[in-house]
């Protein structure tokens, strides 16, 4: 018979056992191995069969066990340690409570998606895990962060086959009440909501629920509300599911939505208000348009009011391609704001203005979630250093007139949370090294260049460390294997060949990520003859594994889970390549640390950052990559090995796939098998050894979260904070009015004339030239701009490469014909074929970049080619 209601019962806790359940209602958990171990003893088989989470464990346990624990002394005596533990991390200070100067009093990060543990599925792929890595990291080193998303009743999917191999979907339904969350409530104790106008009159409800991440409050926004009708409740039914107008809806009650959940959790809690915000993708862009609205209910107008929520805001960027971003018609836009809907107090056309995109290239009907989130920050960033110029390039139309390395988009280079990630055995190993206290930080605070203790590290337990983890992967793999086999209809009888499958002592090589067609999970496949040759070798055999899910609605993707699936079912290979679905976290975190090689073969430039590989090397896993992402930015030969490629405009792919995939097969043949399988005089793979090493003492270090997250403080938060400050409501109204000013003059502005003291076409190394610039301001005066001068070396095309900006001083007062006289030196600090021109950029002491406003004003051709401003 089938239950007509679901309810969660929860068990009663003996008083002395009430630390347990703050304990299971605190996330850091996830991560602090001290607090699973607590959990494990309570009951091992339970603590197995809950999916070593701790709040469905508390829910299974009989209450007998539960009095007998109650009066184990040795068990409270660890339970005491444990909690005192987490209090000292909740409320201890850290690193930011020591930095000096005045850091953000608190930090908004929104995002459509976290991944902090498998017993919380509220993610699909590495956004989501970044962002939970963000949190965590965060947490760690005591910034006062608040994040903010959607709690999805079925998460994403879960995944399974078919017995030809087609990929399935399954959405489970999850129940917040069986979840590590707690509702937030209102000080009468009912349950707090935040609510959205839909148009006709509708409304959009949310429950708030709350997960404690670490330190970090995590606010979940619920639409699955009675008050709701039934299309508004499954507006948070699924991630990335549903049309455009569910994809809408979504976003919006992220954005503003979410807003309003962190002032209702700020004026129940007292937590400090953030002063900066930080949009993770576009998917949370609206969160400017509410704090506009905000403002503007203060008596701002909207100008003033866009100018103070931009000095707040960090906006980053996770996508290097335009069909990686969500796009709505304009229609549909205009539909869910203005009278009638949400924020009527604003004028529906200046939201459309922030994400139009009205550029050259541009599709003038649709509206850009990324447009709006750069338009909405004074600071943006990549998330690689590869990817920061990918995007200054993408996103260039946004400020016309400026090269695209002067485009004001940073980069960040994304990191992971050693502490979730890194396998015990490996952590032990340092500890006996340098301590626990210190490999505690030095995995989550970082700040080192190099781990040199890992030098000290006899050769003989690293690899028995190596073969340790490779060992645990093995039996994970054949287990999963197993019940993957049985979920595709196969019985026990046939399941024999499993006990076989993959070998302790053979190379192993991972490649686990999502499936687009851009990563190519089946460019491995381009030649299955040799491929099977590698698989099979007598002497040097690898084994490799292979895991990830297509979107459900990407047929394509599908298919290329199957032809891989085809493969690995073959009876020659399948005890050497395997294809485990479900891909997740408990699945990665043994993946990870288990493989000798971690394999990435994307096209370049389209990955972004990707950092399972970075995962990898934390455990001493050596990266096979195309250069692209983080690997492009930190690869050396000490580390791994660049798959070369064949990337150039006039290659098509299939022939781009061919190369690079012999590439691939080049390097596993020739390098990477003989170095593992060969051993030295001790009898063991010595160079091997070495670079598993230096992985860990030169690259460990900097593919930190920790690093990350104090990247973030340092060059964004901290700057923004600033600015957020600086941006009184008379500040902002002066700015406002300023660019408004100065827009209205700006095509009076010009260069007239350029004259410099060369007398001829070369000059010596170290000297100066005197230049002489005459401009025409217009009604603007020279308080309001900046006359610079640009020099550098120049290219084929006379392109200035590498360049330097020198601000040249006004001379005097305007000329009899308005216009006025400007002066300064020209070092000449490079030989070779050198250039320099001039232009002329607003200037206010309130603007981040010259490039902010998106104006300049350079020479005509007839006066470039006049003055005759090339060097050689």
């Amino acid at each position: 018979m089938k239950a007509i209601r679901r309810l969660t019962v929860r068990p009663h806790l003996p008083d002395p056992l009430r630390p347990l359940s703050d304990l299971a209602r605190n996330l850091r958990w996830s991560w602090h191995p001290e607090t699973r171990d607590l959990f494990q003893s309570v009951d091992p088989g339970r603590w197995a069969e809950s999916g070593r989470d701790p709040v469905r464990l508390l829910g299974t346990v009989p209450p007998a066990r539960l009095a007998e624990l109650a009066e184990d002394r040795r068990f409270l005596r660890r339970l005491t340690a444990v909690a005192d533990d987490l209090d000292h991390y909740l409320t201890g200070d850290r690193w930011y409570q020591g930095r000096p100067g005045r850091l953000p009093a608190a930090v908004a990060y929104f995002s459509p998606e976290f991944g902090i543990t498998a017993a919380l599925p509220q993610y699909s792929g590495g956004l989501g895990i970044l962002a939970g890595d963000h949190l965590k990291a965060a947490s760690d080193l005591g910034v006062p962060l608040v994040g903010v998303g959607l709690l999805y009743r079925h998460g994403y999917f879960r995944q399974s086959l078919s017995r030809d191999g087609w990929q399935q979907e399954h959405y489970p339904v999850l129940d917040p009440h069986e979840l590590p969350l707690a509702p937030l409530k209102e000080a009468d104790g009912t349950p707090a909501h935040v609510a959205l106008a839909l148009p006709g009159g509708r409304e959009l409800r949310a429950r708030v629920w709350l997960a404690r991440v670490g330190r970090v409050p995590l606010l979940l926004l619920d639409s699955d509300v009675e008050e709701n009708d039934p299309g508004e409740r499954g507006v948070t039914d699924r991630l990335y599911g549903g049309g455009s107008e569910h994809r809408l809806l979504q976003e919006m009650l992220l954005g503003i939505g979410g807003v309003r959940a962190v002032r209702t959790y700020c004026r129940l809690t007292g937590h400090a208000a953030p002063e900066v915000f930080h949009t993770n993708e576009g998917h949370a862009g609206f969160l400017g348009l509410e704090r506009i609205a905000e403002l503007c209910d203060e008596g701002l107008e909207f100008g003033s009011a866009l100018e103070a929520v931009r000095a707040g805001t960090v906006f980053t960027t996770h996508t290097p391609v335009p069909a990686g971003i969500d796009r709505f018609d304009r229609e549909l836009v205009a539909r869910h704001f203005g009278p009638g809907s949400e924020l009527p107090r604003i004028d529906v056309e200046r939201v459309l203005r922030l994400g139009m995109e009205t550029y050259p290239g541009g599709e003038p009907n649709l509206f850009n979630m990324a447009v709006m989130g750069l338009r909405l920050a004074q600071r943006a960033n990549g998330v690689s250093l590869l990817h920061g110029g990918v995007s200054r390039q993408m996103f260039a139309g946004l400020w016309p007139g400026f090269d695209a390395e002067e485009v004001p988009i940073t980069s960040v280079t994304n990191g992971v949370h050693a502490p979730t990630w890194v396998a015990p055995e490996v952590f032990r190993l340092g500890a006996r090294q340098i301590g626990v206290q210190r490999a505690e930080d030095a995995l989550s605070v970082g700040g080192s260049d190099r781990w040199d203790s890992v030098a000290d590290i006899p050769d003989q337990e690293i690899w028995e460390l190596r073969r340790t983890l490779r060992g645990q992967l093995v039996e994970e793999v054949r287990e999963r294997l197993r019940a993957s086999w049985r979920q595709r209809g196969a019985g026990t009888a046939e399941l024999g060949w499993i006990d076989d499958v993959l070998d302790p002592d053979v190379l192993t090589i991972g490649f686990a990520r999502r499936v687009p067609s851009y990563k190519r999970l089946t460019l491995m496949l381009r030649d299955r003859d040799r491929l099977t040759q590698l698989l099979l070798h007598s002497e040097r055999p690898i084994q490799i594994v292979v895991a990830g899910k297509a979107h459900p609605a990407d047929d394509g993707g599908k298919r290329l889970v199957q032809e891989l699936v085809r493969f690995a079912d073959d009876a020659r290979v399948r005890h050497r390549i395997v294809f485990l679905p479900d891909y997740g976290m408990a699945m990665a975190q043994k993946l990870y640390t288990g493989c000798d090689i971690w394999l990435n073969n994307p096209l370049r430039p389209l990955e972004a950052c990707g950092t399972s590989g970075m995962k990898a090397a934390l455990n001493g896993c050596l990266n096979l990559s195309v250069l692209d992402g983080w690997w492009d930015e930190w690869y050396q030969p000490d580390f791994g090995w660049a798959i070369p490629t064949a990337d150039g405009a006039g290659t098509d792919p299939d022939r781009r796939d061919a190369i690079e995939a012999a590439a691939l097969y080049d390097l596993l043949e020739q390098r990477i098998t003989p170095r593992f399988y060969e051993r030295g005089a001790s009898g063991l793979p010595d160079r091997w050894i070495e670079m598993v090493r230096r992985t860990l003492s030169l690259l460990g270090p900097k593919v930190l979260a920790g690093r990350m997250v104090r990247e973030y403080v340092e060059r964004l938060y901290a700057p923004a904070a600033e600015a957020h400050r600086a941006m009184d409501p008379d500040a902002a109204r002066s700015l406002a009015e300023w660019k408004s000013r100065v827009r209205a003059a700006w095509q009076g502005v010009s260069v007239d004339h350029v004259e410099t003291s060369a007398a001829t076409a070369s000059a010596e190394l170290g000297t100066s030239l005197a230049l002489r610039v005459r401009v025409d301001l217009g009604d603007l005066v020279p308080e309001d701009v900046e006359v610079q001068a640009v020099s550098g070396r120049v290219d084929s095309e006379d392109r200035i490469t590498d360049a330097s900006k020198v601000p040249l001083k006004p001379v005097g007062g305007p000329d009899l014909e308005g216009r006025w006289l400007y002066e300064g030196p020209l070092a000449l600090d490079r030989t070779g074929p050198f250039g320099y021109t001039v232009r002329v950029l607003p200037a206010h002491r309130l603007l981040a970049s010259g490039a902010e406003t998106g104006l300049v004003a350079v020479p005509s051709d007839e006066l470039v080619q006049a003055a005759g401003l090339l060097m050689r």
